[in-house]
């Protein structure tokens, strides 16, 4: 049975997502929307009318960029691949998100955090 997750925390966790699995390697649309199911273990399965605005978004912010190749059947495809932008931005992502998820992790265990 598929999980519900709140679509706020899907849209936030976007481009984290995307610049993680473009940091592994070139990719093109949909086996990044296969890589996200996967690593989600299935929680999480996004739509190309999800996926590709988003692409074209972190392409006109510069922290990606697209190119085409012919697959083996001759079509053009195009892949994306993460700048050195992309990389400053998954850096500053991955901090943030860690730092979000280290609060949760202490208020649902009910710990008090020491005042300072």
């Amino acid at each position: 049975m598929k999980k519900f997750i709140y679509k706020e925390l899907v849209a936030a966790s976007s481009r984290p997502m995307v610049l993680s699995i473009l940091a592994a390697g070139d990719e093109y649309g949909y086996e990044i929307i296969r890589q996200v199911k996967q690593l989600s273990g299935g929680d999480l399965q996004w739509s190309p009318g999800m996926l590709y605005p988003l692409l074209h978004r972190l392409e006109r912010d510069g922290l990606i960029e697209g190119y085409w190749e012919l697959t083996g059947e001759g079509r053009p495809r195009k892949y994306y691949r993460l700048t050195a932008r992309g990389r400053r931005q998954m850096s500053i992502d991955k901090a943030s998100w860690r730092s979000v998820s280290a609060a949760l992790e202490i208020s649902w265990r009910g710990r008090s955090v020491p005042a300072g």
